[in-house]
């Protein structure tokens, strides 16, 4: 069986996962979409440079640069976690593409992108649809879920594309201040999960002097290596994640590397495995947080702008573990839309509600445990850039969160 075969047989506007993130295999998705002249594009994350015409319908729980703004967008809201089941149900798969290595005993390695891919190749054999990888002896081998066996790809297409390098997040004084504040509240052995961005990647470089640290997180990139240059990981502990990205010095140290297992998503983001862990501590961000302790980390100015992801699965997670704590990291000042990050209350569908604490680079803001109106006190005192304060209280006696006159 060939690519040209393959194509022939699917049905009318097929339904074609594609490997997303930064490990999207571009050649592949190009040889597809000259052939077909409609199909439904469902992709995590779609980086810029995807096919974008008429004709493709952009399908995604998670929006990338590539999708952003497009009228073509049909997006799904769901917990990362849920993702997969997705693919059984109302999103079944016509064609999985992969970027995968080449094959070695039998078998390939999905490299550093497992996520939803497994369960989307299992929906797709169960029904009839067809698997294509684009091999690459510059796809780095990693362990776990990453494995997969040969029979269960219908066509190898070859291409000497490598996983696209992105280079570290730019760290500035804001960012890192944001960084010393979460930094200070994790002891050693503590368990990590980080989201992407330059606010959780500050956190975890501030660590490491730390030591017996774990790693269990839907994602990770530069930050965790240097984690482990420093000393300040585990050794008896592998670095589990269900995908990752970075520098090529990153993609270099996890090629054939014991120390890393890559596992799915349904494994990577179940809030009870996460709760297993010890210590376990959850770092994400967001656009907005209100005094109610609700936090927008998808939406603005009513568009959808990525998706809930794994935040949610994470903070509960974080939240049952034992000794652990669910952290949001942002910036007090937006740079960009000039306002707030802290607001009276988010005009916009709540990503997730109530964590441990808020920390931006003016403080930190203890919400677990107190009542409304402490939380809304500490958020305006300790997280809230000091221009919007009187206002904010203001806000916080129309709903009830103060007495102050």
């Amino acid at each position: 069986m060939d690519l040209r075969t393959v194509l022939a047989g699917l049905p009318e506007d097929p339904r074609v996962v594609v490997t997303g993130n930064h490990a999207t295999p571009w050649h592949l998705l190009g040889l597809v979409d000259e052939s077909l002249a409609s199909y439904r594009l469902w992709v995590l994350n779609a980086q810029r440079g995807i096919p974008d015409r008429d004709g493709v319908t952009y399908e995604t729980p998670f929006v990338g640069p590539g999708m952003r703004r497009s009228p073509r967008l049909r997006y799904t809201p769901s917990r990362l976690s849920l993702v997969p089941r997705l693919f059984v149900t109302t999103q079944q798969p016509d064609l999985v593409l992969l970027h995968t290595t080449r094959p070695r005993d039998g078998r390939v390695s999905l490299g550093t992108e497992v996520n939803v891919l497994p369960a989307a190749i299992e929906a797709a054999r169960a029904r009839g649809g067809r698997v294509v990888a684009q091999v690459s002896d510059r796809v780095p081998w990693t362990y776990g879920d990453s494995e997969l066996d040969v029979g269960s790809i219908d066509v190898l297409v070859e291409a000497d594309e490598p996983v696209t390098p992105v280079p570290p997040s730019a760290i500035d004084a804001e960012a890192a201040a944001i960084g010393a504040q979460v930094a200070a509240r994790v002891g050693d052995g503590a368990t990590l999960q980080a989201g992407i961005g330059a606010v959780p990647d500050a956190a975890l470089r501030g660590l490491t002097d730390r030591r017996g640290l774990r790693v269990w997180t839907e994602m990770f990139c530069d930050s965790v290596l240097a984690l482990e240059q420093a000393g300040a990981l585990d050794p008896g502990v592998p670095v589990q994640a269900s995908f990752l990205f970075g520098s090529p010095e990153l993609l270099a140290w996890v090629d054939r590397n014991p120390r890393v297992r890559m596992i799915r998503t349904e494994t990577a983001n179940d809030p009870g495995l996460i709760a297993r862990n010890p210590g376990m501590t959850s770092i994400n961000t967001a656009l907005q947080v209100d005094l109610f302790g609700q936090a927008n980390a998808s939406r603005i100015d009513a568009r959808i702008h990525s998706g809930f992801g794994g935040q949610t699965d994470f903070i509960v997670g974080a939240l049952h573990s034992p000794g652990g704590q669910a952290l949001m990291a942002l910036r007090s000042w937006h740079p960009k839309a000039d306002c707030s990050t802290i607001v009276p209350l988010v005009d916009e569908p709540v990503t997730s509600f109530q964590v441990s604490a808020v920390l931006t680079e003016q403080g930190a803001a203890e919400l677990a445990g107190h009542d409304e109106r402490t939380q809304a006190r500490h958020l305006i005192e300790h997280a809230a850039h000091p221009r919007v304060r009187e206002e904010l209280w203001e806000e916080a006696g129309a709903l009830g969160l103060s007495d102050r006159v």
